[in-house]
């Protein structure tokens, strides 16, 4: 591995830890389970979608899908439908109340990261600045790629 290619690396692992310690640390008067707020983000992102869709984009079973959906549901965070291509199936998609709980939880998180940064000194304040044209592109190539891939192809299982 070159040097560039050590230093992506290393920024990338940095990048996983911060976000993955914020998403832990998310204080919300409504908690839902990582894999609840990942399957509300999947069909807030992407649209409506088959139960089945979820469980393979999650890595998780069927049955395990359809437990997350029903909560979701009794949160009044999703919703389902009937498929209309397909009467035996239905689809869930993210309610007006899923979507602001999305918002909120951004809000939040982006608020716990700033006031961070806010704690850096100046000089990697202004670097961490300068990256986030970068940073946005990086996750808009990141949902292009999701959605390309659609629903066939599971996202890889995070440690």
């Amino acid at each position: 591995m070159s040097k560039d290619e050590q230093t992506l690396h290393a920024a990338g692992e940095a990048v996983y830890r911060l976000s993955a310690a914020v998403i832990r640390g998310i204080v919300q008067p409504t908690r839902i389970s990582l894999t609840s707020a990942s399957t509300l983000s999947a069909v807030s992102l992407g649209g409506p979608q088959r139960v089945t869709e979820l469980a393979a984009l999650q890595g998780v079973s069927q049955p395990s899908m359809t437990v997350v959906v029903s909560a979701l549901e009794q949160a009044g965070l999703v919703e389902r439908a009937p498929d209309p291509t397909d009467g035996r199936a239905v689809l869930v998609s993210a309610t007006a109340a899923g979507e602001r709980f999305l918002a909120d939880r951004r809000q939040v998180m982006a608020e716990q990261i700033a006031a961070l940064a806010r704690r850096l000194p100046e000089e990697d304040a202004a670097a961490l600045v300068a990256a986030v044209p970068a940073l946005v592109q990086l996750r808009e190539l990141q949902e292009r790629a999701t959605q390309s891939a659609g629903s066939a192809t599971p996202a890889p299982k995070l440690k």
